[in-house]
């Protein structure tokens, strides 16, 4: 029945096929896709004319050469090499990474006033190996002595590491925290005393960390949104969801940053991925906006926000702007959402009028969708 059904609709055949070449080529990126986050430099200014820089870093990636985005890992020969180190133990990786050292601390791009900072490895961490699927964030402790007279630092990790965070220690100070993309180099950051930086560069900044978020790096965001934008890309209906998603995950983010909510990420991305698959099936079993889709959509964007959080906490906001760090990540996340939701407008927008684009569009990208997030929910349940 089935098979007479598909032979009749040519219009469903083809959606058929575009669903299962969607789902191929989303697992297929899936299963070799390790996402690459920033690393994290703390520089330890104790005051007494030395520095201590901690660097929680992917070395895999390092020494793979991956860049910034987590889709890198897909590329061979860059794929074949990462997951070979992945495979490494710790010791034999951290035999590889001394020989690396030489030409990493000659272009780390720690300098005081304008000189590159002379420093040594004082300790390497590396974990032992575990599961393959996930990234093994080992630490690299580096030491020196702060040049007599020194007044500024410059922070410049080298692009081709990727994005980084630098969160400066002083006594008695709070820890100041910045983000940079990939190859951006700070201003002059004072030894003596943190000067708090402007309302604007705060504000910018945890714009970017958003939006970065979403785009490029957040693929199981982006399928929830484009599932969103799947059952009903009218403008009202979608501003209605796309709003009680903000409002969701606005809250749960505050309230996981300040410490009110709690839950364990083994727990919450499983159900992260649990949301995709919901929203995407709903898309096949119903042609309308029902009163209950926004309402499931605020449920899960709590979720969401929860995972928002642990990637704040990762970085740390500064104190003294961290309501003003976290309204300017929310924005950068609804920035991301909605060039998603632009990006699927323009990809579909001309077909929303003819009579095959649900059956050829809707049903065969929900599954697809829909299949990605079972994926994941087993992943992330069994890693």
């Amino acid at each position: 029945m089935f098979g007479n059904e598909v032979a009749r609709s040519p219009g469903r055949l083809l959606g058929l096929i575009c669903g299962f070449v969607i789902v191929a080529s989303l697992f297929a990126g899936g299963a070799a896709a390790h996402e690459v986050r920033p690393s994290i430099a703390t520089l330890s200014l104790p005051g007494n004319g030395t520095f201590e820089l901690k660097m929680a870093t992917n070395i895999e990636a390092m020494l793979a050469e991956i860049g910034p985005e987590h889709e890198d890992t897909d590329d061979a020969p860059t794929a074949v090499l990462y997951q070979q180190l992945r495979a490494l133990p710790a010791a034999e990786l951290e035999k590889r990474f001394r020989t690396f050292t030489p030409g990493w601390l000659e272009n780390l791009g720690l300098e005081f006033d304008g000189k590159a900072a002379s420093m040594s490895i004082a300790s390497i961490a590396i974990p032992e190996t575990g599961d393959l699927d996930l990234a093994r964030d080992s630490s690299v402790v580096l030491s020196g002595k702060v040049p007599e007279g020194a007044e500024t630092l410059i922070w410049a990790y080298p692009a081709e590491y990727g994005a980084s965070v630098l969160r400066v220690e002083r006594p008695g100070e709070p820890v100041q925290g910045q983000y940079f993309i990939a190859g951006a180099r700070s201003e002059a950051i004072a030894l003596a005393k943190a000067e708090p930086r402007s309302t604007w560069q705060v504000f910018y900044d945890y714009v970017v960390i958003g939006f970065t978020h979403i785009l490029p790096k957040g693929l199981d965001h982006i399928l929830f949104v484009l599932g969103i934008f799947l059952l009903s890309p009218r403008w009202k209906p979608l501003l209605t969801q796309v709003t009680a998603f903000t409002i969701a995950h606005s809250v749960t983010l505050a309230l996981g940053l300040y410490g009110i909510v709690n839950i364990a990420p083994s727990i919450v991305e499983p159900l992260i991925a649990l949301s995709i698959v919901y929203v995407a099936l709903e898309n096949t079993f119903t042609r309308k906006l029902h009163a209950w889709r926004p309402v499931i959509v605020f449920a899960f964007g709590l979720l969401h926000g929860l995972g928002f959080a642990g990637v704040l906490r990762e970085i740390g906001l500064e104190q003294g702007q961290f309501a003003l760090g976290l309204v300017a990540f929310n924005v950068g996340v609804e920035l991301g959402q909605l060039a998603v939701i632009a990006l699927a407008f323009l990809a579909v927008g001309l077909f929303l009028q003819r009579s095959w684009y649900r059956n050829r569009i809707v049903i065969p990208a929900s599954f697809a969708i829909a299949a990605m997030g079972a994926y994941w929910v087993v992943e992330r349940t069994l890693a």
